[in-house]
């Protein structure tokens, strides 16, 4: 939690630095200028990155950790699901 509280500055204000930055504006000078941290402004570099995928689409890392969270479920449901058919399986030929 931020030290200062919580939601201390708005997600506009967050994606507004992540925009300088990311236009290349220097960390440096960023922090003199709206008193933000270096830490605080990586970390919304990274969360307000985007990334340009097939058929113009644009996603944040946010959102692609999202999907990468996501599909670990998935992948794990699945397996759960495979072991529980084989189970049946395996008893449903002993009746």
């Amino acid at each position: 939690m931020n030290k200062n509280g919580p939601n201390k500055y708005s997600e506009e204000f967050k994606k507004s630095i992540a925009a300088l930055r990311i236009a290349g504006k220097p960390i440096r000078e960023i922090t003199a200028e709206y008193g933000v941290s270096g830490s605080a402004i990586c970390e919304w570099e990274k969360k307000y990155s985007s990334v340009k995928i097939e058929d113009d689409d644009v996603m944040t890392v946010a959102q692609i950790k999202a999907l990468r969270k996501k599909l670990a479920q998935l992948e794990e449901e699945n397996i759960i699901l495979k072991k529980a058919a084989a189970i049946f399986l395996q008893h449903s030929g002993k009746d």
